[in-house]
């Protein structure tokens, strides 16, 4: 089953030329979604601004969602992400989102953290990795000018205390929180914590909305509801 969420987008400058159309990302991470294999399900869901990838999904699947709906593709790898078709030159899907890059989708710029240490031999938790995540991509968006405008955050865990399975090992990191609390960004999209291991796939935690990726989601950036309301000039 594939999730829908809709999140107000504070930029309203975002929208220009959209004709009211909202920005629309099919967001996938750690488990295929079978419905996507087929051709109806995927026309029901429409055109998309792009595919983003929140991890654990081999190269196949995220160069099938990319091509099968004509879609730019911005990703991060998760824990299990580095065997398999990873160790495969050229990769058939382009390269993963790191901190030291940001991407933009339909003008919409985003940042991703990968599973913390995914390139170590083995993919036990890193945590002091995840702060040197934290602190690389907070060093890049004050470089870029970034550091008030809102972004998407796609990452593989989530932060501690929101979207946390019961087990040690699948829960977020407290660097990841603290970047949550300083950035506040709209929304955050992580995976990692499966659908029967959590309570709830969409939590709040201040300003943002933090989602589970798990399978997939649809997310529609929408207007800020105030320029929805407001009456024609």
């Amino acid at each position: 089953m594939i999730g829908r969420l809709k999140v107000e987008w504070p930029d309203v400058s975002a929208f220009e030329g959209r004709h009211g159309r909202p920005i629309r990302f099919l967001v996938a991470s750690d488990t295929r979604e079978p419905s996507l294999q087929l051709a109806v399900n995927r026309e029901a869901l429409g055109q998309l601004d792009g595919i983003l990838g929140a991890g654990d999904l081999e190269p196949d699947w995220l160069a099938f969602l990319a091509d099968a709906f004509n879609s730019p593709l911005v990703y991060v790898r998760g824990n299990h992400d580095r065997d398999g078709q990873w160790r495969e030159r050229p990769l058939i899907v382009p390269a993963w989102l790191d901190t030291g890059r940001i991407e933009r989708l339909a003008g919409i710029p985003i940042v991703g953290l990968e599973w913390p240490g995914v390139d170590a031999s083995d993919n036990r938790r890193r945590p002091w990795v995840a702060w040197r995540q934290a602190l690389g991509i907070t060093r890049r968006l004050i470089g870029a000018r970034l550091w008030s405008r809102p972004f998407v955050v796609i990452s593989h865990a989530p932060p501690t205390g929101v979207g946390d399975a019961a087990d040690r090992y699948h829960t977020g990191f407290d660097a990841y929180r603290w970047l949550l609390h300083r950035l506040a960004p709209p929304i955050w999209l992580h995976g990692h914590t499966t659908i029967a291991s959590v309570s709830q796939l969409v939590e709040r935690s201040g300003r943002t909305v933090v989602a589970n990726a798990t399978g997939a989601v649809l997310v529609e950036l929408i207007p800020p509801a105030a320029v929805e309301a407001a009456p024609a000039a």
